[in-house]
């Protein structure tokens, strides 16, 4: 018998982490499992470089080949399918999210497409209602299928090929060509609000490995999944964070972005900048740290985000607004997410240690309801939402007041859990940080069922968790 092989797809920097930086794919290795890692062209040689070991081989996603086919091949119901697969899901999930997308798109659409709204819209609620729109929707895909990587299959005959989405993104033609050919595929959940908000699959995917319950949920009761074809992981991408693998000794933390370890840490990191704004709630914090108005004397740490870093004008002159207050204000300090590289852009596991460290000594981290909520209630630190409203929001573009998205699935779970505060001003924000600074403890058991709830398992074993199953799903051991 040759040699047994999987295919996975990490079309993303969080992707990266999910598989390099767990155990997962050690743990196939160590099966007797060759991996072949499909992931941006650019970044063959530095993942090789990074990551390679025996048992691992990078080859190109080909992404912009995957991209060129959605823009030119029937590019109006590419485009189209793909709207109603992800404003798609049924009724049955608090779909809050999908309905700020929606009305992002319809806000942001050219004039053809605002004349077709009232008609999607239509299908919008059939989708919602029927099952078998959904599952019509979901066959529908099938036809748009480029068969990119026939010598991939025909050299590599995989087994199994695994996604870090089931086909939301370009990773929906590799998954569409092996339902094609016959190969099983799965899915794995990366991100903590993709079961909520990225809908239906957009390929044929037999399996899919989620956090919790709460997404399993999400998956079955909005996408229509079969409960026996989902799996229950945890998240690999934390287990570095479970077991304290990533953190940088204090003093050399603080010495290397030349922080004050007699003052207190505000940390905050930009998020939701696709739909709001951030500087006011980092204007905000800044007046609080160098007004002297907290409860101790203390300094603010910012992160940029991603986003911030892309060619989009309002993203880097608001990037250019954080850089220059920081250069202004007194106790105010900046990080800068590291790249990855490629089209993956600054969405990278480079800088794990960096932002496991700025979680870990934060006394009190501040974001925008982001992953990094969930993030920080692991290493157990007190956690705010700020979510001041833009006076200004994206001039010229869609802005949704950060006061509305509290409703959001997360978002929701977050603010009903009790494991943080919510600001909408800034007397909130200082009075919910003055509460952290002088009751450090407060809350801390509401977070610690917080993060059960959210990520099933905190050991540290979600990595070898996924990948035995993925294993069984080619056969080579039980369940």
């Amino acid at each position: 018998m040759g040699k047994r092989r999987v295919f996975i797809s990490a079309d993303h920097g969080l992707a990266i982490v999910y598989f390099l930086q767990s155990d997962l794919v050690d743990r196939l290795i160590a099966a007797g499992v060759e991996v072949v890692l499909l992931s941006d062209d650019g970044l063959i040689e530095q993942i090789q470089q990074r990551f390679g070991r025996p048992g691992l081989v990078v080859e190109g996603l080909r992404l912009s080949q995957a991209e060129s086919y959605f823009k030119t091949v029937s590019p109006f119901w590419q485009w189209w399918l793909d709207f109603l697969r992800r404003a798609g899901a049924s009724r049955r999930i608090n779909l809050e999210a999908v309905e700020s997308y929606i009305q992002q798109v319809q806000a942001e659409a050219n004039s053809r497409r605002k004349r077709l709204f009232p008609l999607m819209q239509l299908v919008v609620a059939a989708l919602r209602n029927w099952r078998w729109a959904r599952r019509a929707l979901v066959r529908a895909q099938r036809r748009f299928n480029p068969n990119l990587y026939a010598d991939l299959f025909a050299k590599y005959q995989p087994e199994l090929v695994v996604a870090s989405t089931p086909g939301w993104r370009h990773d929906r033609y590799l998954l569409r060509e092996a339902a094609a050919r016959g190969v099983p595929t799965a899915a794995v959940i990366v991100g903590w609000d993709n079961s909520s908000s990225y809908s239906l699959p957009g390929a044929s995917v037999d399996w899919i490995s989620c956090w919790s319950e709460l997404q399993k949920e999400e998956l079955t009761q909005g996408s229509d999944w079969d409960t026996k074809r989902v799996h229950i992981g945890g998240i690999p991408s934390y287990d570095g964070y479970f077991r304290d693998e990533w953190r940088l000794p204090r003093q050399q933390y603080f010495v290397q972005h030349g922080l004050d370890q007699q003052r207190k840490l505000i940390s905050y990191a930009s998020s939701f900048i696709t739909f709001s704004p951030n500087i006011q709630n980092i204007e905000a914090l800044a007046e609080l740290v160098s007004g002297q108005q907290l409860a101790e004397p203390s300094q603010l740490l910012i992160r940029l985000h991603p986003n911030h870093f892309m060619d989009v004008e309002r993203f880097a002159a608001e990037r250019e607004q954080i850089r220059a207050l920081a250069q202004r204000f007194p106790h105010v300090h900046l990080v800068e997410p590291v790249p990855l590289g490629g089209s993956l852009g600054y969405y990278s596991g480079e800088d794990m240690p960096e932002k496991a460290s700025m979680m870990a000594y934060s006394d009190v981290f501040v974001t925008v309801y982001s992953t990094m909520v969930v993030e920080a209630s692991v290493q157990g630190r007190p956690v705010v939402s700020a979510c001041i409203d833009s006076p200004l929001g994206w001039p010229g573009k869609f802005t949704l007041p950060l006061s509305r998205i509290g409703d959001w699935p997360t978002h929701s779970r977050f603010r009903q859990s009790g494991a943080g505060r919510v600001a909408y001003t800034t007397a909130e924000l200082a009075a919910a940080v003055n509460h952290y600074l002088q009751d450090p403890q407060a809350d801390q058991a509401a977070r610690a069922a917080f993060v059960q709830r959210e990520c099933a398992f905190t050991d540290g074993s979600a990595g070898q968790r996924t990948a035995d199953y993925l294993l069984s799903r080619m056969g080579i051991q039980d369940e």
